[in-house]
């Protein structure tokens, strides 16, 4: 056996094109033109029966080729004697033979196929069916019923595991690797999958795999949109990818298949790809139920993409209605489906939607109705809404209508206020998410709690029915058991009688008491039996109505906690979502009032300085005059504007109600307002330095603002003041600066900078700058972010190129501050140190060193080095070099003619990084074993030969060479040289236009050229009826071009053309025949149809007729076809109904939409082209004629009677057009809200789940249309068992006569039916008799009663379900003694019972099914028992294995196991004895 690659360590698993397979790779890249073993046909699962030859066959692919192996789960196939393994060459199919299969040897069979670079492996399944008795074993004497359930146990059934690997359908994983992950779990259950945790895991695994072989062919792949079904009948599926080869292959598949597909442009093609950048769109035209199934998309051999088309066969019980509300309300459309569908598709014009903000989808636990919910309706949301459910779909418009309330509601409203109406919608509309949400949620853990339930239920019952089988079985086989006995003991009893006939007659009597005692003991015994097997069946009963309890009320508890628990979330969701909308809401209204406040201070600062500005002019600004200043502290701190409100002595306080801050707070924001202003005051940490204040008129126009600068740059500080010749002083933390140590101090006028020349993290704080009293603060923040330098950056950046095998290295120094991370990344992908990585980290530089380079390590190579302040990134690129790969095939022959051989490939897929530089070939002739060398010839990927000899076939081998070395060899089929290779026939010519001296044609090439160029056409051509074919063109003149014009044609003749290709080796055979065409000028186009009307209708069809149009020299010519065309009243374009002109003049149009208007237009047509559309004067509504409302079911109940509890289920079917409205009434009211009501097109039904007593009533449908009305009535009563009467009282009054009297039983009140029953039972006759019935009173009066008997009466209360339990009166009457009766036994006579056979009950006439059992008996009587023998047409049955024959006390049957054609025929029994001899027949028939 070929072992696996050594060293690799590798397993990469593989997708087979046979489901089923699973195929393991051992190397990462395969060598040029190897490939891992595959099964082209994998082993079949075989049922069959014992003693026959079992064999298993696979066909398997691979190079090198791969050896076949076979195995069992449970045993080996080492004897070679049992299993017989070998290999047919004449088929290449290797085959398992296992002679006289034995039901030890049903198994599960695995085979293995493996070479050195892979293994691929599949298991079938052998069921073994035991057939007849082994002949080490005697033949059991058992009932049928016995052999029966031998049969099935000998039936080998596959276990069911959990999932493992090799065991799951391939389709699942497919559909998982493409699904989005709200699809899981529907496929989970489509599948059967149950371990969850498993299948992440293992998805998550595959899904790594599969980007590893997808990163092959494409960059990115994203965007992936699962089929689905349109309104136009198509269905489309979507994803966007990026392929890094555009000559990649894209193929698409269907169940394994591969399809061939259009680009869209052609309307008859099924399957089209349309390309829109990166997007690759699929479609499938005009689907039906054959197109269901597992769509693939491949590029090259790795697949991209799957998705399911599943159409399910349902109907519409409920279409969607037009609707139409207010805007700004919600509009919900709801259909009713025949059968339960997980999911619909939902369109809002033309365009599918999905739950979001904007739609609610929803579906009912029985996946029947289905709703769409479209939230706060605007103008855009009109239109046409459709719902498609496999290949139905329904539709129904949206009218959205202005909502007149909403006007001018907004007038004259500020900013502010819309603002806060605008939080508002906002913060309740978070609110309505946040409870949409908590509602998802609470309906999804209700949903998952009715599955559990309902599972559990199915369970419970499957369990009851188990129990209940099996207490069935064991009944009916203590009942066997007992009736043997029974038949036994009297068999012995009648022996012992006639042995005792014999006897005296004292030994007699002995003899009849021992039998009758036996008799007696059988019986008991049976009973005991029955009543063990009942009790165990009960037991069973009990322990699985349990079990199914506590199943039951765990899912409950499981249910409520989730609902609990989304409850609560939500909760926690809306609370969260109000914290938020009013935090921003007071963040709003702060805002707000800040800039009212601010606007009002900066309005009274100017004030105020005008005021001060206009005094101070005047000489009135000094002393006390109670001014304050103040009014320059503006507040702005860190954004520039430091306060210069001031405290003065002597100049008034500037803090009362003019102060406006003294602006002296840390960060510069200046004080808070004095006018007590709502916001709290800021806390005054202290002065630096006191005021000194010189003049008043001195202060910040622009203040310090706070800077960050990185170590070893400059930085710079600066303000300006409102005087130029004002100085300053610089501080840091309270030093005093000077301009020195890399410190500038520079005065500009009014300006004044602090420069801080190389920064370092020392120079970092808080810097102050004072002038004249006014101070304004900033802080420096010095940032130490990671730096590379320019020359190192460059020298990293340059490509790295090595040779395959070598080691590359990237060093890379910098300087940052420390705690620092690096991190090496390799194409976007983080590289760890491990095998073949090293990485070294210092605080000044970082390397990376890649050990034995393989050309797959290309890519770009980065380094992200990061710290507190920043992160820096380096890119540079490595390339590793290496021999090409081989070309690539397939090898497109481009001539193989007598002088020269040409053919063409594809350059390889990788040049190694290097370009190819030449192709070296060699070629060898076929029976020839050396190979002879071309030589090297330049880089184009095409060659010539033509040093061949005629007749001859070569195979070429090709290597590509660069710099690196040569490719592995790309080896082409065998090539044929020089023989005479004509080419194929063309497709037949078009006639593209006739006139009355010239046709013209056009064909195209032919699909086959014979190996060379195709050199000219020749056309033949014939007229209708003749079989001459004469040349049109000159016969050593070949037409050069694919079109021809024949001239040589005669008016009004009917002409067939037909075109043969010719190459260099002479014509090839000619095509078929052209259609006919007639040598005449073009016809005009006809006139308008007449007489047009509508000859039925339906609320989906349209049936019209009309009159042929008349014919008009020169002006219109015959109508040869007609088209119907249709049109909405509310679209403009025109559709057709045919896509083929129709002949008749008459026509059904389809498809229609119920009760829709449409224009209808009937158009002529002719070779001339279209003649004008006659159409209706009005439009055409889509309804049959109108019919009044009439119910169709003839035997319609009209009295119900439901016992409370159970459903209450009334349906009415009818006709009427246009559809009717319907109204169900209860006693004249409309009824409950529990009751449903469900209507279809052409009936209504009435249900009740859990009916109550409340419920009984009269109750009425109304069935009303435009034509008329009609009504059925119908009663319902729901009750209940009654409840008995109470205790009975006996009294008499006359002799012979006993007056009963009881207490009425409770239900007498509410159920106006109930009555009662009375019955006697004396103690002569011990039956029950009924004496008196519907009895409405309590009491009652019975007769005949007679003397010396004991009377038993019993009183029932009797209602419209039934009896209730009896109540008992006491025992009426005594016994009378009787006289002790004696009876003397006759003497009895010997008899004689021997008899002839003869036959009690014949043979039946049987017909069975093939592969069902056919059951066939008689009985018969005879003493002695005569001998039994059965025949198929006359050849004896009793020594064949294959039917099972019993004779049991004179019943004779005979059982086949599996009917098949071969057991036709007459079968005979006969039985035999020394008295006679007698047979009986049939015959059995076998049904197709």
């Amino acid at each position: 056996m070929p072992k696996p690659a050594e060293g690799t360590g590798v397993a990469i698993r593989k997708r087979s094109r046979v489901p089923g397979v699973m195929i393991t790779q051992y190397v990462e890249e395969l060598p040029p033109g190897s490939t891992t073993p595959d099964f082209i046909r994998k082993p079949i699962a075989l049922t069959i029966q014992e003693g026959k030859l079992a064999f298993f066959k696979a066909v398997v692919s691979g190079y090198p080729v791969p050896e076949v192996s076979w195995a069992r789960n449970k045993g080996d196939i080492s004897n070679s004697t049992k299993y017989v393994s070998r290999f047919d060459e004449r088929n290449e199919e290797y085959v398992l033979e296992i002679p006289n299969v034995d039901s030890d040897q049903a198994d599960i069979y695995k085979c293995f196929a493996i070479n050195p670079f892979g293994k691929a492996v599949c298991t079938a399944a052998l069921n073994v069916i035991e057939v007849g008795f082994k002949k080490r074993a005697p033949a059991p004497k058992s009932h049928p019923d016995d052999f029966r359930k031998m049969l099935k146990k000998a039936v080998v059934k596959r276990k069911e595991k959990q999932w493992k690997e090799g065991e799951i359908d391939p389709r699942f994983w497919e559909l998982l690797l493409s699904a989005p992950r709200k699809d899981y779990e529907r496929i989970c259950q489509e599948f059967g999958v149950t371990d969850f945790r498993w299948m992440l895991r293992k998805l998550n695994q595959k899904k790594k795999e599969r980007q590893t072989e997808q990163s092959k062919y494409v960059e990115k792949i994203h965007s992936l949109k699962q089929i689905e079904v349109k309104t136009d009948g198509a269905a489309e599926f979507e994803l966007d990818m990026k392929i890094k080869d555009p000559n990649s292959k894209i193929l698409l598949f269907k169940d394994g298949e591969m399809l061939d597909y259009g680009d869209g442009t052609d309307a008859a093609t099924k399957h089209n790809m349309q390309k829109f950048g990166e997007t690759y769109l699929f479609s499938i035209r005009d689907v039906g139920p054959e197109d269901a199934g597992l769509y693939q998309v491949d590029v090259e051999e790795v697949n991209m993409f799957s998705t399911s088309l599943v159409l399910p066969d349902v109907e519409f019980n409920t279409t969607l209605k037009d609707t139409k509300v207010t805007e700004g309300q919600d509009a919900v459309f709801e259909c009713a489906l025949s059968d339960p569908v997980p999911q619909i598709t939902w369109c809002a014009n033309d365009i599918s939607v999905e739950r979001g903000e904007k739609y609610d989808i929803t579906v009912s636990e029985d996946k029947q109705v289905h709703k769409l919910a479209v939230k706060n309706c605007t103008n855009e949301d009109k239109g046409v809404y459709t719902a498609i459910a496999g290949l139905r779909s329904s539709q129904g418009t949206l009218d959205v209508e202005d909502d007149p309330s909403a006007r001018g509601k907004d007038d004259g409203a500020d900013e502010l206020a819309r603002r806060l109406a605008e939080e508002k919608a906002r913060l309740q509309r978070e609110k309505d998410e946040a409870a949409r949400r908590a509602q998802a949620e609470k309906d999804e853990a209700a949903r998952k709690a009715q599955a559990e339930k309902d599972k559990a239920a199915r369970r419970t019952q499957a369990e009851k029915g188990e129990a209940a089988r099996k207490a069935q079985a064991e009944r009916d086989e203590a009942a066997r058991r007992a009736q043997a006995e029974r038949d036994e003991a009297a068999r012995k009893a009648q022996a012992e009688r006639d042995e005792a006939a014999r006897m005296a007659p004292a030994e007699q009597d002995q003899a009849a008491r021992r039998a009758q005692a036996e008799q007696d003991e059988a019986a008991r015994k049976a009973r005991e039996e029955q009543d063990e097997a009942a009790r165990r069946a009960q037991a069973e009963r009990d322990e699985a109505a349990r079990k199914a309890r506590e199943e039951q009320d765990e899912a409950a508890r499981r249910a409520k906690a989730e609902q609990d628990e989304a409850a609560r979330k939500a909760w926690e969701e809306q609370d969260e979502a109000a914290r938020r909308a009013q935090a921003e809401r007071d963040e709003a209204a702060c805002k707000a009032q800040d800039e009212r406040d601010e606007a009002a201070r900066k309005a009274k600062a100017e004030r105020e300085a005008a005021e001060r500005m206009a005094a101070m002019s005047a000489g009135k600004g000094s002393g006390g005059s109670g001014l304050g200043d103040g009014s320059e502290g503006d507040g702005m701190g860190k954004n520039g504007k430091g306060g210069d409100g001031t405290l003065v002595n002597g100049l008034g306080d500037g803090s009362g109600n003019h102060g406006k801050g003294d602006g002296l707070d840390l960060d510069g924001s200046g004080g808070d307002s004095g006018t007590g202003d709502r916001r709290k005051k800021r806390t005054r940490v202290g002065e630096l330095i006191p005021n000194n204040i010189i003049d008043d008129g001195v202060h910040f126009l622009n203040g310090l603002s706070d800077t960050a600068a990185n170590v070893g740059e400059s930085a710079e500080l600066s303000c300006k003041l409102s005087c130029e010749d004002s100085n300053g002083l610089w501080y840091k933390d309270g030093k005093k600066l000077e301009s020195k140590d890399g410190i500038t101090i520079a005065k500009d006028g009014a300006h004044h900078k602090l420069i801080i020349h190389d920064c370092q993290e020392r120079d970092a704080g808080k810097y102050k700058f004072e002038a004249e009293g006014r101070k304004s603060e900033a802080a420096l923040n010095v940032k130490d972010p990671p730096k590379i330098d320019a020359d190192a950056l460059s020298k990293f950046s340059e490509p790295v190129i090595v040779k395959a095998g070598e080691n590359a290295s990237f060093k890379l120094p910098f300087s940052c501050k420390e705690p620092i991370k690096i991190q090496w990344f390799k194409e976007e992908e983080e590289l760890l140190e491990g095998h073949g990585v090293r990485i070294e980290k210092s605080s000044a530089h970082s390397r990376l060193l890649l050990t034995k380079c393989q050309r797959k390590d290309t890519g770009e190579i980065k380094i992200k080095i990061k710290n507190e302040f920043a992160t820096v990134e380096a890119t540079s690129k490595l390339t590793v070099l290496d021999r090409p790969t081989p070309p690539q095939g397939p090898v497109e022959i481009v001539e193989s003619s007598l002088s020269a051989i040409e053919f063409k490939w594809r350059p390889p897929k990788d040049d190694g990084g290097c370009p190819v530089i030449n192709y070296n070939l060699e070629r060898q002739q076929l029976g020839r074993n050396t190979w002879t060398k071309i030589g090297d010839i330049p880089g184009q990927p095409t060659y010539r030969d033509t040093n061949i000899d005629r007749g001859r076939k070569y195979c070429y081998r090709i290597r590509a060479k660069n710099l690196e070395g040569f490719s592995e060899i790309l080896t082409t089929n065998d090539i044929a040289a020089g023989t005479l290779a004509f080419p194929g026939s063309p497709a037949p010519p078009k006639i593209v236009s006739a006139f009355k001296d010239c046709i013209n044609l056009a064909w195209l090439s032919p699909s086959s050229t014979g190996g060379g160029s195709i050199i000219g056409y020749n056309v033949e051509k014939r007229k209708k009826g003749s079989n001459f074919w004469s040349q049109a063109n000159p016969k050593d003149d070949p037409i050069r071009d694919k079109k021809y014009a024949v001239k040589d044609v005669i008016e009004g003749m009917e002409y067939e053309f037909r075109v043969s290709a010719i190459n260099t080796c002479g014509p090839g055979d000619p095509s078929g025949p052209s259609e006919c065409a007639i040598a005449r000028d073009p016809k005009k186009p006809p006139g308008k149809v007449k007489d047009l009307k509508i000859t039925g209708s339906s609320y989906t069809s349209l049936s019209l007729s009309w009159t042929k149009p008349k014919e008009v020299k020169g002006e219109e010519d015959e109508a040869k076809g007609y088209f119907v065309e249709i049109r909405p009243t509310d679209q403009l374009e025109w559709s057709r109904c045919n896509t083929n002109a129709v002949i008749q003049t008459s026509f059904t149009a389809v498809g229609l939409k119920s009760m829709a208007m449409y224009w209808v237009r009937v158009i002529a047509v002719n070779e001339g082209g279209e003649g004008l559309p006659q159409s209706f004067d009005y439009y055409i509504v889509a309804m049959p004629p109108p019919v009044k409302p009439k119910f169709t079911e003839k035997k319609m109940k009209s009295f119900m009677v439901v016992k409370a509890g159970n459903t209450v289920r009334v349906s009415i079917s009818f006709e009427a057009s246009p559809l009717p409205d319907i109204t169900w009434l209860k006693d004249g009211a409309p009824v409950a809200k529990h009751v449903i009501i469900t209507d279809f097109e052409k009936g209504s039904q009435l249900l009740i789940y859990t009916s109550e007593l409340s419920d009984t009533g009269i109750y009425t449908v109304n069935v009303k249309n435009m034509v008329g009305q009609d009504t059925f009535t119908i009663e319902i009563r729901v009750t209940d068992d009654p409840k008995p009467p109470g205790p009975v009282e006996l009294e008499q009054h006359v002799q012979g006569t006993v007056t009963l009297s009881w207490t009425p039983s409770p239900d007498e009140k509410r159920d106006n039916h109930l009555h009662y029953m009375v019955m006697k039972r004396d103690s002569v006759k011990q039956t029950w008799r009924t004496v008196m019935d519907r009895l409405f009173n309590n009491k009652f009066t019975v007769i005949n009663i007679l003397p010396g008997r004991e009377y038993n009466f019993r009183v029932f209360a009797k209602n419209d379900i039934g009896l209730s339990e009896p109540s008992v009166s006491p025992v009426w009457g005594t016994t009378k003694k009787r006289e002790k009766f004696t009876y003397s036994m006759p003497v009895s006579k010997t008899l004689d019972f021997q008899a002839a056979p003869k036959f009690i009950v014949p043979l039946k006439l049987r017909a069975a099914p093939p592969g069902y059992e056919c059951y066939m008996s008689c009985a018969m009587t005879g003493n002695p028992t005569p001998h039994i023998t059965w025949y198929h047409d006359n050849v004896s049955l009793n020594t064949n294995p294959n039917y099972y024959i019993t004779n049991v006390c004179g019943v004779c049957s005979l059982l086949i196991l599996r009917v098949g054609p071969k057991d036709m025929g007459e079968y005979k029994v006969v039985a035999e004895s020394p008295l006679g001899r007698v047979e009986c027949s049939t015959k059995l028939i076998v049904k197709e």
